[in-house]
């Protein structure tokens, strides 16, 4: 199944601009406002009653204040929840970020009538100063069983090869690129730059600039019938590349992004978007400026089975 019913949500309690993770995230830019925690709380639960309107179910867990862990509010870096019944651990390139791993998180899970049978965890490999950041720095065609990785720190490729051999995805290694003042640094996430849909594919193309890269991903799309919907580096500078798509409990499929990246695509993007399904697009803007991620980079998708 491409699309998830249940997305997990992680409230913050102490968001803010996080400094480790600034390191590599070109995205962020610190604000000094001192009522940022009380906006992001306000964009998150505004987005999250808008998932609900449609019929997505949205599991919420709330931050603890220690650890403290300003970007808990992206868990979909640390967890990742897969139809066989098993969860994965993660290894996270921050050191603050590796306190958002909570078991408890997965007994709230158990509580909403899930079964989770295993948890892998290649947490360890932190300790080789190897890093795989979940569902940010690999897009999973579940359909087709493949898996888009862009090399950066935050994702290693010996890691991600290894990841897909045990999960059964056939690995697509690319570089992915954009501009930083004057320089041409790897974007730090490849759930930035893409985004898989049942039907579509959300791409930016422009910003892997070896070309044999660029048309090897192209010809990979094109191999699984979907339709391939071109955005452009300024776009993807709009979080437009941070997208997901979801289905409520009745199959209707929605694209959630943020109010940033719906602004910044154009009226023919949008039709060919809506084309295939509904725009779900929420105000995330103090949570984009500060945290550097967006919409998709909020939601845990939850395959995982009912339990019986």
């Amino acid at each position: 199944m491409q699309t998830a019913s249940t997305v997990l949500m992680v409230e913050p309690i102490a968001f803010g601009y996080n400094s480790q993770t600034a390191e590599n995230n070109y995205f962020q830019v610190e604000q000094k406002d001192a009522d940022i925690q009380e906006k992001a709380l306000q964009e998150f639960n505004d987005f999250a009653a808008k998932l609900r309107s449609k019929g997505v179910k949205v599991v919420t867990v709330q931050d603890t204040l220690e650890p403290h862990s300003p970007d808990s509010i992206f868990p979909n870096n640390w967890v990742s929840f897969h139809e066989n019944g098993k969860a994965v651990f993660y290894p996270m390139f921050a050191p603050n970020r590796r306190v958002e791993r909570r078991t408890d998180i997965l007994d709230t899970l158990r509580s909403e009538g899930f079964s989770i049978e295993k948890v892998e965890d290649f947490s360890h490999f932190e300790n080789e100063e190897k890093y795989l950041e979940g569902t940010g720095s690999m897009i999973f065609d579940h359909d087709y069983k493949i898996a888009y990785g862009s090399v950066s720190l935050r994702l290693d490729e010996e890691l991600f090869r290894k990841f897909c051999a045990e999960f059964g995805f056939t690995p697509v290694v690319f570089h992915s690129f954009q501009n930083v003042g004057d320089q041409r640094l790897p974007i730090y996430h490849t759930n930035v730059m893409m985004c898989v849909a049942k039907e579509f594919v959300v791409i930016c193309l422009d910003c892997i600039d070896d070309e044999m890269e660029r048309e090897k991903v192209q010809e990979v799309i094109k191999s699984t019938n979907k339709e391939l919907i071109e955005i452009s580096e300024d776009q993807l500078q709009q979080f437009a590349g941070n997208m997901l798509q979801v289905q409520n409990e009745a199959g209707e499929k929605f694209l959630v992004m943020s109010e940033t990246a719906y602004k910044s695509l154009t009226s023919d993007q949008i039709q060919r978007i809506e084309n295939h399904c509904e725009i779900i697009h929420a105000d995330l803007n103090t949570i984009e400026t500060n945290g550097g991620g967006s919409a998709r980079c909020m939601l845990a998708e939850v395959f995982l089975p009912k339990a019986l």
